[in-house]
């Protein structure tokens, strides 16, 4: 037997069928809605002047925070293990396990 699974999308704010589904982020979080055309237009409407004056940014729209990496970037282990060694060697106070400090990461890239 068939079996057909149909998925209807509905406004977001009035509950009627929705048209499409719209994207944004502000503040590095990224928002999707589910909107009618004259909801979506109206969405479009307020970012109109915002949009004009803005930069567009390439890639993932959200960062964990000014400066930061991006979220599920990893640093290898063994280059964790030589960041911890040389930060002991040079005065640095370092746990033998754990997540390695931005300050101590940044002075080992400093000095190599």
């Amino acid at each position: 037997m068939a079996q057909r699974v149909q998925i209807i999308l509905e406004d977001d704010i009035d509950g009627s069928d929705a048209a499409e589904t719209v994207q944004f982020a502000v503040d590095g979080v990224t928002y999707e809605i589910d909107v009618n055309e004259q909801h979506a237009t109206q969405l479009r409407e307020a970012f109109v002047s915002w949009v004009g004056a803005a930069r567009k940014v390439r890639g993932a729209a959200s960062k964990r925070s000014p400066g930061g990496s991006a979220a599920g970037s990893k640093t290898d282990p063994e280059l964790l293990n030589k960041m911890r060694e040389w930060g002991r060697a040079n005065g640095h106070q370092v746990s033998d396990r754990g997540r390695v400090s931005k300050a101590l990461q940044d002075a080992y890239h400093q000095a190599h």
